[in-house]
């Protein structure tokens, strides 16, 4: 196929048959280079005196590497250690993998100075969001 003869366009309303398909071959080709079926997914949950869940951390490990994808307290229960006794199971929990490095994105007006506080630095932060938001990668690593 030539690759010239391709056409290009760009939409606001992406068909979900395209959407699957692009997804559908990217994680083919990641499947073919890369050890992904050891990705293992993890999480720790908080459950108030009567079973319902007010936080939780969830995340995946990859050799000895953690990923924090979600970290929630009900509202409530906010800056009063819940977070952190989470975030303290969770990477506990993905210590007992084998893992070292911890890492996760969180924006300006989320919690970057409560992953600060436990140890986690900058590593890039990109601004342009709306409202003078900005989104921060940031990372931990244990020897």
């Amino acid at each position: 196929m030539n690759p010239f003869a391709i056409d290009i366009s760009s939409t606001d309303s992406p068909p979900d048959d395209q959407l699957l398909a692009v997804d559908e071959g990217l994680e083919r080709h990641n499947q073919a280079v890369a050890p992904l079926s050891d990705v293992r997914p993890l999480a720790a949950f908080a459950n108030g005196p009567s079973g319902e869940l007010v936080g939780g951390a969830v995340g995946r490990t990859w050799g000895s590497c953690c990923e924090l994808l979600q970290l929630w307290v009900a509202p409530e229960l906010r800056a009063r250690g819940v977070g952190s006794r989470l975030l303290d199971a969770f990477e506990a929990h993905a210590r007992a993998r084998a893992c070292s490095v911890f890492y996760l994105t969180t924006l300006s007006y989320q919690a970057p100075e409560f992953y600060r506080r436990h140890g986690y630095a900058v590593l890039a932060q990109i601004s342009g969001y709306p409202d003078g938001i900005v989104k921060y990668l940031m990372q931990k690593i244990e020897t």
